[in-house]
């Protein structure tokens, strides 16, 4: 059974830095792409980076230049490294993994930026 386990979010004052992690575990072959992706109360899902099998990765407008998403192949997992956090970055961050044409989702970590 594949699993993904969340790990780092919190509570951080605006202009702080917080690391999430994402470790992928299981039976796991072909991993089209991995990624994070954020909900905050009363919004939909939406995506925050994504990195792809070749490399190449994705962010949305918001956070570009201040996030950056990164893998460590070798032990199937992420990391999301946030810099000069805003308020409106408070969300439940999710992991999403795409592999073998199956999707998969982490439980959520909570990430919270006081102004």
């Amino acid at each position: 059974q594949v699993q993904l386990v969340e790990s780092g979010g919190g509570l951080v004052q605006a202009g702080g830095s917080l690391r999430l992690s994402c470790a992928a575990s299981g039976s796991i072959f072909s991993i089209n792409n991995m990624g994070w992706y954020r909900q905050a109360p009363g919004t939909q899902r939406e995506l925050v980076a994504r990195i792809l099998s070749g490399g190449t990765t994705n962010y949305a407008d918001s956070v570009k230049g201040r996030f950056t998403i990164s893998r460590d192949n070798a032990n199937n997992t992420i990391y999301l490294q946030m810099n000069s956090l805003k308020p409106e970055d408070t969300a439940v961050y999710y992991c999403r993994m795409l592999a073998s044409n199956r999707l998969y989702w982490g439980q959520g970590t909570q990430v919270t930026v006081s102004s």
